[in-house]
């Protein structure tokens, strides 16, 4: 009888016997992911998507003429430089075993980020809590297995309803950087490796808790976009909705199968010369060289998904009736304070506070704003001419409500 080669996956007819090898065989030779081509090739496409994006972060920051939608529009933009050049970093250290895993770290709180900052301007698109209520108060939730609704029925839309969904995207933007801080103190006691489904490994239990998470969120957006889809008709939702979901849940179940194939022996690990590259880190180059190459095409996407057009009519149409028919290009200080207003995140504080703190959970904000007219060589400027100039002050203010989800 012949003993089967070592490394084979033939087995003797054994039921209790498995088929998969217990260690895939190691390459020897240098795969696609080490070489210069690979580096090159997700480069082009990594700064290439850098120079769209910027560019048109840039033409929304010179036309800041609606802060409370575009605060959120710059920061939903900023997932493709930080996408793009995390997972460049993370390919050029690749033969590194444990730099991808604090690259990623910056990623996964940032993705977070973004899907609160979509649902928020959603509601800024409708008004805030105080428009949406009035439009979807008392009316009955349609029972549809499609949006996860079927076990709603006969409820009907209150501020609980409203409330649900905010809590359940800010509660991903606590989850997810938490688990990536822990995720690193395990790599760092070495009890994390990706693709390690073994019960003594920690990244068992930290992808449950992102799965939970992360199906709780994507539950929460379906829920609000089924209740206003007719109210946000007019913004093209379902584009920017999509390329959203697309960005930040196919690069997470992109890695989740990579993971699996890897358990399955389908990615083996590189032993060339001094380099010795695990089956983790074999599985996540390959994730990154991927998320490089779509985050070139979610840079287009994104340009048409948010574009700046309108808010650049806007700011035109103010300039010529304040300073004639050629207007005035906003001046580089005005851009930069328009950044660091995007990057403040107090309204993320006070959103978590006003949504999980029992004493408001039957008010419902309205947002307004104080309009402070500047003077002029002593004399208030009139509201025409101050149109690019006025300093818009944001007030909340709460309205109760006595209904419960």
């Amino acid at each position: 009888m012949v003993a089967p080669e070592p490394g084979s996956s033939t087995t003797l007819a054994n039921p209790g016997v498995s088929w998969l090898p217990d260690t895939p065989t190691p390459l020897e030779e240098p795969i696609f992911l080490m070489t210069t081509a690979a580096q090159g090739v997700s480069g082009f496409f990594v700064w290439t998507a850098l120079l769209i994006t910027c560019q048109q972060i840039y033409m929304h920051l010179q036309c800041y003429s609606v802060p409370n939608e575009q605060r959120h529009i710059v920061r939903i933009l900023f997932i493709v430089p930080i996408y793009a050049f995390d997972s460049w970093l993370s390919l050029l250290f690749f033969t590194n075993d444990q730099y991808y895993i604090y690259f990623n770290t910056v990623r996964d709180c940032y993705e977070a980020f973004v899907i609160y900052n979509f649902l928020s301007l959603c509601y800024e698109y409708l008004g805030g809590e105080s428009a949406i209520m009035s439009e979807i108060r008392g009316k009955s939730i349609e029972s549809s297995c499609m949006y996860g609704t079927c076990c709603l029925w006969g409820k009907t839309y209150s501020i609980g309803f409203l409330r649900f969904c905010k809590q359940a995207t800010l509660q991903f933007c606590v989850v997810k950087p938490l688990m990536a801080i822990i995720t690193v103190v395990l790599q760092a006691f070495g009890k994390y490796k990706d693709g390690d489904f073994n019960v003594a490994s920690g990244y068992l239990y930290v992808m449950i808790i992102y799965n939970i998470s992360v199906s709780l969120s994507l539950y929460a957006l379906f829920l609000f976009y089924f209740a206003t889809r007719d109210l946000l008709s007019p913004y093209s939702p379902v584009l920017k909705f999509f390329m959203v979901k697309s960005v930040i849940f196919l690069s997470f179940w992109q890695g989740m199968l990579l993971a699996i194939l890897e358990k399955c022996g389908a990615i083996p690990k590189i032993s060339v010369a001094d380099v010795s590259v695990g089956e983790g880190t074999v599985a996540a180059g390959y994730q990154n060289f991927i998320v490089c190459i779509e985050m070139f095409f979610a840079a287009i996407a994104l340009r048409y998904a948010f574009t700046s057009k309108v808010y650049r009519d806007k700011r035109v149409d103010a300039q010529v009736l304040a300073y004639g028919p050629y207007g005035r290009c906003a001046p580089m200080k005005s851009i930069s304070s328009s950044l660091k207003e995007t990057m403040n995140p107090n309204d993320i504080v006070q959103d978590a506070i006003h949504n999980f703190s029992p004493a408001y959970q039957q008010y419902t904000q309205q947002s307004t704003l104080d309009r402070s007219t500047p003077w002029h060589q002593g004399h208030g400027v009139s509201r025409t001419h101050s149109a690019t100039s006025v300093r818009d002050t944001e007030k909340t203010l709460l309205l109760s409500s006595d209904d419960e989800f």
